[in-house]
Protein backbone atom coordinates (compact mmCIF):
# COMPACT_ATOMS: atom_id res chain seq x y z
CA UNK A 1 0.00 0.00 0.00
CA UNK A 2 3.24 2.45 -0.38
CA UNK A 3 2.43 5.53 -2.49
CA UNK A 4 4.65 4.60 -5.36
CA UNK A 5 5.58 1.19 -6.05
CA UNK A 6 8.99 0.86 -7.57
CA UNK A 7 10.89 -2.12 -9.64
CA UNK A 8 10.99 -3.99 -6.50
CA UNK A 9 8.65 -3.78 -4.58
CA UNK A 10 6.39 -6.66 -5.69
CA UNK A 11 9.67 -8.73 -4.51
CA UNK A 12 10.18 -6.85 -1.11
CA UNK A 13 6.29 -7.69 -0.35
CA UNK A 14 6.77 -11.22 -0.58
CA UNK A 15 9.50 -11.19 1.63
CA UNK A 16 9.07 -13.92 4.82
CA UNK A 17 7.03 -12.09 7.79
CA UNK A 18 10.32 -12.73 10.13
CA UNK A 19 12.13 -10.58 7.78
CA UNK A 20 9.03 -7.79 7.72
CA UNK A 21 9.09 -8.27 11.41
CA UNK A 22 12.95 -7.21 11.61
CA UNK A 23 12.41 -4.37 9.06
CA UNK A 24 9.54 -2.89 11.41
CA UNK A 25 11.68 -3.17 14.60
CA UNK A 26 15.19 -1.60 12.96
CA UNK A 27 13.11 1.07 11.46
CA UNK A 28 11.35 2.15 15.00
CA UNK A 29 14.84 2.02 16.32
CA UNK A 30 16.68 3.81 13.37
CA UNK A 31 14.00 6.56 13.24
CA UNK A 32 13.22 7.28 16.75
CA UNK A 33 16.60 6.28 18.46
CA UNK A 34 19.31 6.56 16.64
CA UNK A 35 18.70 10.19 15.78
CA UNK A 36 19.68 11.35 18.97
CA UNK A 37 22.99 9.40 18.28
CA UNK A 38 24.26 12.12 15.32
CA UNK A 39 24.49 14.68 18.41
CA UNK A 40 26.98 12.62 20.27
CA UNK A 41 30.41 12.59 20.37
CA UNK A 42 32.65 10.38 17.53
CA UNK A 43 32.29 7.31 16.51
CA UNK A 44 28.63 7.02 18.10
CA UNK A 45 27.58 9.82 15.34
CA UNK A 46 28.93 7.82 12.90
CA UNK A 47 27.51 4.41 13.43
CA UNK A 48 24.02 6.22 13.86
CA UNK A 49 24.52 8.19 10.45
CA UNK A 50 25.67 4.96 8.62
CA UNK A 51 23.05 3.04 9.93
CA UNK A 52 20.48 5.81 9.00
CA UNK A 53 22.31 5.79 5.62
CA UNK A 54 21.86 1.97 5.26
CA UNK A 55 18.26 2.13 5.88
CA UNK A 56 17.61 4.93 3.67
CA UNK A 57 19.12 2.80 0.68
CA UNK A 58 17.04 0.10 1.93
CA UNK A 59 14.06 2.38 1.65
CA UNK A 60 15.15 3.95 -2.27
CA UNK A 61 15.63 0.74 -4.01
CA UNK A 62 12.02 -1.21 -2.21
CA UNK A 63 10.22 1.99 -2.65
CA UNK A 64 9.82 5.50 -5.23
CA UNK A 65 9.75 8.06 -2.34
CA UNK A 66 10.86 11.37 -4.26
CA UNK A 67 14.07 13.03 -3.01
CA UNK A 68 12.82 11.88 0.63
CA UNK A 69 15.75 9.18 1.03
CA UNK A 70 18.22 11.79 -0.75
CA UNK A 71 18.31 14.44 1.59
CA UNK A 72 18.21 12.58 4.57
CA UNK A 73 21.50 10.53 3.21
CA UNK A 74 22.92 13.88 2.63
CA UNK A 75 21.83 15.37 5.73
CA UNK A 76 23.15 11.99 7.89
CA UNK A 77 26.73 11.68 5.86
CA UNK A 78 27.42 15.17 7.30
CA UNK A 79 27.53 13.24 11.05
CA UNK A 80 30.15 10.76 9.53
CA UNK A 81 33.69 11.46 10.85
CA UNK A 82 36.25 13.13 8.74
CA UNK A 83 39.05 10.02 8.76
CA UNK A 84 36.02 7.97 7.40
CA UNK A 85 35.48 9.91 4.54
CA UNK A 86 39.16 10.75 4.35
CA UNK A 87 39.46 7.43 2.92
CA UNK A 88 36.85 7.45 0.19
CA UNK A 89 38.72 8.16 -3.16
CA UNK A 90 38.93 11.83 -4.47
CA UNK A 91 37.63 13.29 -1.60
CA UNK A 92 39.66 15.82 1.12
CA UNK A 93 38.88 17.48 4.12
CA UNK A 94 38.05 20.78 3.47
CA UNK A 95 40.30 23.26 5.37
CA UNK A 96 39.24 25.05 8.50
CA UNK A 97 36.80 28.04 7.98
CA UNK A 98 37.24 30.92 9.63
CA UNK A 99 35.89 32.33 13.45
CA UNK A 100 32.66 33.99 11.76
CA UNK A 101 32.29 37.75 12.51
CA UNK A 102 30.00 38.25 15.69
CA UNK A 103 27.32 39.95 14.60
CA UNK A 104 26.37 36.89 12.49
CA UNK A 105 26.89 34.56 15.50
CA UNK A 106 24.20 37.03 17.73
CA UNK A 107 22.11 36.54 14.71
CA UNK A 108 22.21 32.98 14.46
CA UNK A 109 21.53 32.89 18.30
CA UNK A 110 18.64 34.89 17.94
CA UNK A 111 16.99 33.03 15.04
CA UNK A 112 17.82 30.15 16.89
CA UNK A 113 16.07 31.25 20.31
CA UNK A 114 13.22 32.25 17.70
CA UNK A 115 12.79 28.74 16.13
CA UNK A 116 12.76 27.50 19.82
CA UNK A 117 10.40 29.44 21.46
CA UNK A 118 7.71 28.66 18.58
CA UNK A 119 8.36 25.18 18.18
CA UNK A 120 6.85 24.94 21.60
CA UNK A 121 3.53 25.13 20.01
CA UNK A 122 4.33 21.82 17.50
CA UNK A 123 5.59 20.11 20.51
CA UNK A 124 2.79 20.43 22.48
CA UNK A 125 0.59 19.18 19.01
CA UNK A 126 3.00 16.18 18.75
CA UNK A 127 1.94 15.12 22.82
CA UNK A 128 -1.73 15.69 22.18
CA UNK A 129 -4.09 12.94 21.30
CA UNK A 130 -5.76 14.91 18.61
CA UNK A 131 -2.56 15.84 15.98
CA UNK A 132 -2.99 18.06 13.36
CA UNK A 133 -0.91 16.28 10.82
CA UNK A 134 1.14 19.14 7.90
CA UNK A 135 -0.13 22.66 10.05
CA UNK A 136 2.14 25.29 10.61
CA UNK A 137 1.39 27.23 13.75
CA UNK A 138 3.05 30.85 12.43
CA UNK A 139 1.79 33.26 9.65
CA UNK A 140 5.48 32.89 8.67
CA UNK A 141 5.54 29.46 8.42
CA UNK A 142 8.65 28.76 10.21
CA UNK A 143 7.69 26.05 12.36
CA UNK A 144 4.95 23.32 12.04
CA UNK A 145 3.93 20.14 12.36
CA UNK A 146 5.48 17.74 9.18
CA UNK A 147 4.97 14.21 9.07
CA UNK A 148 5.74 12.22 5.62
CA UNK A 149 3.04 9.17 5.48
CA UNK A 150 1.37 10.35 8.69
CA UNK A 151 -0.84 7.18 7.98
CA UNK A 152 -0.84 4.56 5.63
CA UNK A 153 -3.99 2.24 4.68
CA UNK A 154 -3.53 -1.30 5.14
CA UNK A 155 -5.90 -1.54 1.53
CA UNK A 156 -4.45 -0.38 -2.23
CA UNK A 157 -7.36 1.60 -4.01
CA UNK A 158 -6.69 3.16 -7.16
CA UNK A 159 -8.74 5.49 -9.01
CA UNK A 160 -9.02 4.36 -13.00
CA UNK A 161 -9.73 7.06 -15.72
CA UNK A 162 -11.77 6.27 -18.80
CA UNK A 163 -12.84 7.81 -21.93
CA UNK A 164 -14.84 7.18 -24.59
CA UNK A 165 -15.39 8.49 -27.66
CA UNK A 166 -19.05 7.16 -28.09
CA UNK A 167 -21.34 10.07 -29.65
CA UNK A 168 -23.65 8.03 -26.82
CA UNK A 169 -22.24 7.03 -24.15
CA UNK A 170 -23.81 4.19 -22.02
CA UNK A 171 -22.15 1.43 -20.17
CA UNK A 172 -21.57 -0.60 -22.73
CA UNK A 173 -19.40 2.07 -24.98
CA UNK A 174 -15.71 1.48 -25.84
CA UNK A 175 -14.07 2.85 -22.56
CA UNK A 176 -10.45 3.23 -22.94
CA UNK A 177 -8.17 3.41 -19.48
CA UNK A 178 -5.92 6.53 -19.18
CA UNK A 179 -2.07 5.11 -18.03
CA UNK A 180 -0.12 7.24 -16.00
CA UNK A 181 3.37 7.43 -16.00
CA UNK A 182 3.91 5.29 -12.42
CA UNK A 183 0.62 4.82 -10.74
CA UNK A 184 -0.83 1.58 -10.99
CA UNK A 185 -3.34 0.98 -13.40
CA UNK A 186 -2.25 -2.02 -15.44
CA UNK A 187 -2.58 -4.68 -13.64
CA UNK A 188 0.59 -6.24 -16.61
CA UNK A 189 2.80 -3.44 -16.01
CA UNK A 190 5.92 -3.83 -13.69
CA UNK A 191 5.86 -1.14 -11.12
CA UNK A 192 8.93 1.14 -12.25
CA UNK A 193 11.70 3.27 -10.99
CA UNK A 194 11.21 7.16 -11.13
CA UNK A 195 12.53 8.20 -7.92
CA UNK A 196 14.44 10.82 -7.12
CA UNK A 197 12.05 12.40 -9.49
CA UNK A 198 8.68 13.52 -7.95
CA UNK A 199 5.39 12.41 -9.84
CA UNK A 200 3.20 14.70 -8.25
CA UNK A 201 0.03 14.03 -10.29
CA UNK A 202 0.82 10.40 -9.68
CA UNK A 203 0.97 11.31 -5.60
CA UNK A 204 -2.27 13.21 -5.93
CA UNK A 205 -4.13 10.11 -7.47
CA UNK A 206 -2.59 7.99 -4.59
CA UNK A 207 -4.16 9.87 -1.84
CA UNK A 208 -7.70 10.58 -3.70
CA UNK A 209 -8.44 7.16 -3.98
CA UNK A 210 -8.33 6.84 -0.30
CA UNK A 211 -11.69 8.33 -0.08
CA UNK A 212 -15.10 6.71 -2.08
CA UNK A 213 -15.34 10.30 -3.62
CA UNK A 214 -13.74 13.08 -4.63
CA UNK A 215 -14.38 15.07 -1.54
CA UNK A 216 -12.37 17.75 -0.82
CA UNK A 217 -9.71 16.72 -3.79
CA UNK A 218 -12.84 17.66 -6.02
CA UNK A 219 -11.19 21.16 -7.45
CA UNK A 220 -7.55 19.64 -8.95
CA UNK A 221 -9.59 16.73 -9.70
CA UNK A 222 -12.83 18.24 -11.60
CA UNK A 223 -9.67 20.02 -13.15
CA UNK A 224 -8.25 17.03 -14.36
CA UNK A 225 -11.26 15.41 -15.96
CA UNK A 226 -12.07 19.07 -17.90
CA UNK A 227 -8.71 18.78 -19.19
CA UNK A 228 -8.85 15.28 -20.07
CA UNK A 229 -12.38 15.93 -22.04
CA UNK A 230 -10.63 18.59 -24.11
CA UNK A 231 -7.52 16.82 -24.83
CA UNK A 232 -5.36 19.24 -23.50
CA UNK A 233 -1.74 18.18 -24.53
CA UNK A 234 0.15 19.75 -21.62
CA UNK A 235 -2.09 17.57 -19.01
CA UNK A 236 -1.92 14.84 -21.21
CA UNK A 237 1.47 14.98 -21.39
CA UNK A 238 1.59 14.44 -18.20
CA UNK A 239 0.03 10.64 -18.62
CA UNK A 240 2.08 7.75 -20.01
CA UNK A 241 -0.28 7.38 -22.85
CA UNK A 242 -3.38 8.92 -24.78
CA UNK A 243 -6.00 6.27 -25.69
CA UNK A 244 -7.29 8.87 -28.03
CA UNK A 245 -4.34 9.86 -29.80
CA UNK A 246 -4.56 13.61 -29.27
CA UNK A 247 -8.93 13.50 -30.01
CA UNK A 248 -10.70 14.50 -27.31
CA UNK A 249 -13.19 12.09 -25.78
CA UNK A 250 -16.79 12.38 -25.69
CA UNK A 251 -17.22 11.78 -22.29
CA UNK A 252 -14.63 10.54 -19.52
CA UNK A 253 -15.92 8.42 -15.82
CA UNK A 254 -13.28 7.13 -13.21
CA UNK A 255 -13.86 4.09 -11.26
CA UNK A 256 -12.89 2.83 -8.24
CA UNK A 257 -10.88 -0.52 -7.82
CA UNK A 258 -9.21 -2.69 -5.15
CA UNK A 259 -5.46 -3.64 -6.00
CA UNK A 260 -3.30 -6.23 -4.33
CA UNK A 261 -0.17 -7.65 -5.07
CA UNK A 262 -0.46 -10.99 -7.22
CA UNK A 263 0.98 -14.15 -5.50
CA UNK A 264 4.09 -15.53 -6.86
CA UNK A 265 1.59 -18.63 -8.47
CA UNK A 266 -0.43 -15.80 -9.95
CA UNK A 267 2.56 -14.09 -11.14
CA UNK A 268 3.61 -17.39 -12.89
CA UNK A 269 0.39 -18.52 -14.30
CA UNK A 270 -1.20 -14.70 -15.73
CA UNK A 271 2.09 -12.60 -16.10
CA UNK A 272 0.18 -10.42 -14.17
CA UNK A 273 1.68 -7.72 -10.81
CA UNK A 274 -1.35 -6.71 -9.71
CA UNK A 275 -4.94 -8.16 -9.25
CA UNK A 276 -7.62 -5.63 -8.78
CA UNK A 277 -11.41 -5.99 -7.97
CA UNK A 278 -13.62 -2.68 -9.25
CA UNK A 279 -15.43 -1.60 -6.17
CA UNK A 280 -17.53 1.00 -7.80
CA UNK A 281 -18.24 4.28 -9.22
CA UNK A 282 -16.02 7.37 -8.13
CA UNK A 283 -16.99 9.35 -10.88
CA UNK A 284 -20.02 9.02 -13.21
CA UNK A 285 -19.65 10.22 -16.71
CA UNK A 286 -19.31 13.61 -17.45
CA UNK A 287 -19.59 14.72 -21.32
CA UNK A 288 -17.88 17.97 -23.07
CA UNK A 289 -19.91 20.78 -22.51
CA UNK A 290 -21.96 21.45 -26.31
Amino acid sequence: TQPMPSLFSWHFHHLPRWAHRVETGANHVVQLVLPFGLFLPQPVAGVAATAIIVTQGWLVISGNFAWLNAITIVLATSALPDAWLDRLPALETAPGLAAPETWLVVLAGVAFLATAWESRKPVRNMLSPAQAMNASFNPFHLVGTYGAFGSVTKTRYEVVLEGTDDPRPDPDSDWREYHFRAKPTDVRRRPPQFAPYHLRLDWLMWFLAMSPSPGRHGRWFSGLVGALLAADPAVLGLLRDDPFGGDAPTAVRARRYRYRYTTRAERRETGAWWDRELVGEFLPPVGRRP
